[in-house]
């Protein structure tokens, strides 16, 4: 059997890969792994158990939390909320274990089970490892020890998880969003109540699209994947920016007043100059990954703000910056980390703090973002290679020493091997579009020549 955790959880078609057994065979062996850990010693266990509307979440949360009270552990049922109110509820009322049912951005067939540690924070991958094994163990047939009478879990719903979170999020704003108007598109998903509900009560007008999940509709043509729409509406509605959410609202993108897209590199360079003039971003440091674009690593170093690079993924980037406690991290996808205040991406607490920073500077987030220019990047995929040796191949090495000296100081080149699949991704920035396609194109053949 293949690892059944990915770099978020288990993910698969609902009801074909991820199925309601496994859900529950998921859920009790997670209790017992974390009871052998000791993190149950003293005390009755205690869970968050939060989802998306994905229809296929009603029976999968049902799942879950049979799993749990059968292990044993008492259920606070917080409902549909997006990941980080999940993570951080599981933090503030004290729970053992969190658990998210979601598939993010994937469309509504897929979803997910996502676990938190106590604190709010990813399981660590040891844990994760163990669960799986255990799982596994009793799927094939040995019994579990199950507690009776007063030992079973107790299930309750926690009705106030809501208004709690959006305190929290208006506690974390440096300042209101009085005369702003705002455009959110919801994606239809867990955040369609709660992140228009926290730009009101901070001030704002707001106006909503994508913010009436029926079950179905999560992520289909709308949300930080689908930016069309929000774009139209931000300019019909003269709007002063828009904000847009994935399907559990762990990360969003912007569009400013004209309805240009404002990427996660450019949230990034925006925050990290407002929580600088707040003295705020420790050691001056931002966190992104190697796909950031130049352009971003460009402006840090003209600002002065120092920028760590990491592998492709969020968790390296959580990873980074709880190793040094640095304060700000994210991705060009929008899952941006702001970790005094949350323990994963939390993308209406992003979009609130953007907000903040146009109203407190009194500029239009177009202009806030000018600080960073986005180079040109191209990106090709070049499959049925040997991915594997991609660093020690002299004749590619040779490519790509040949594609940096024509570039200089203004374009980048990135050969990233695929860690799932036998292909090579080949991305070049440049300062023109067509030498970025054109050295690109090079490349990618010279991949193929290397490694085919």
């Amino acid at each position: 059997m293949g690892r059944l955790f990915g770099t978020d959880g288990v993910r698969g078609v609902a009801n074909a890969d991820l199925t309601a057994e496994m859900a529950l065979g998921l859920s009790v062996a997670a209790a017992h792994v974390l009871a052998e850990a000791g993190t149950f010693e003293g005390h009755r266990p205690r869970a968050v158990v939060g989802r998306d509307p994905r229809a296929s979440g009603e029976f999968l949360e049902a799942a879950v939390v049979a799993g749990l009270a059968s292990a044993g552990v008492d259920v606070l049922r917080v409902g549909v909320l997006p990941t980080p109110a999940v993570a951080y509820l599981t933090g503030e009322l004290g729970a053992d274990l969190g658990v998210m049912l979601s598939a993010s951005h994937n469309a509504m067939p897929d979803n997910g089970v996502k676990f938190f540690a106590r604190g709010g924070h990813k399981l660590a991958d040891e844990l994760e490892d163990r669960i799986e094994s255990v799982y596994e163990e009793h799927r094939t047939g040995a019994p579990w020890d199950r507690p009776t009478g007063s030992g079973v879990g107790r299930v309750r719903d926690y009705d106030e998880g809501s208004d709690r979170y959006v305190a929290h999020l208006l506690s974390v704003l440096p300042n209101r969003l009085d005369g702003l108007k705002v455009v959110l598109d919801e994606a239809h998903g867990a955040a369609a109540q709660v992140s228009p509900e926290a730009f009101q009560q901070a001030g704002a007008e707001v106006i909503t699209i994508g913010a009436e999940p029926d079950g179905l509709n999560i992520n289909d043509g709308c949300g930080s994947t689908h930016l069309d729409k929000i774009k139209a509406a931000v300019v019909e509605h003269g709007a002063d920016l828009g904000i847009a959410h994935d399907g559990d609202a762990d990360r969003c993108l912007a569009v400013d007043h004209t309805g240009a897209e404002v990427d996660g590199d450019q949230i990034l360079a925006v925050l990290a100059l407002a929580m600088r003039e707040r003295s705020v971003l420790r050691s001056d440091t931002v966190v992104a990954t190697v796909m950031s674009n130049l352009g971003f690593k460009l402006a840090m170093e003209r600002e002065g703000i120092r920028l760590v690079q990491t592998a492709v993924g969020d968790r390296y980037v959580l990873e980074e910056m709880k190793q040094h406690g640095f304060a700000l991290g994210g991705e060009q996808s929008g899952h941006v980390i702001i970790l005094d205040h949350a323990t994963t991406g939390d993308g209406t607490l992003t979009g609130l703090l953007l907000a903040a920073r146009v109203a407190q500077s009194g500029r239009t987030l177009a202009d806030l973002a000018a600080v960073m220019e986005r180079l040109p990047q191209v990106l090709i995929n070049v499959p049925d290679v040997d991915r594997t040796r991609v660093r020690t191949s002299a004749e590619l090495s040779a490519a790509v020493s040949d594609a940096e000296r024509e570039l200089g100081e203004t374009g980048r080149v990135l050969l990233r091997p695929s860690g799932t699949e036998p292909l090579v991704r080949v991305m070049v920035e440049a300062a023109d579009i067509e030498q970025a396609r054109s050295v690109a194109g090079r490349l990618a053949d010279a991949v193929k020549s290397a490694l085919g």
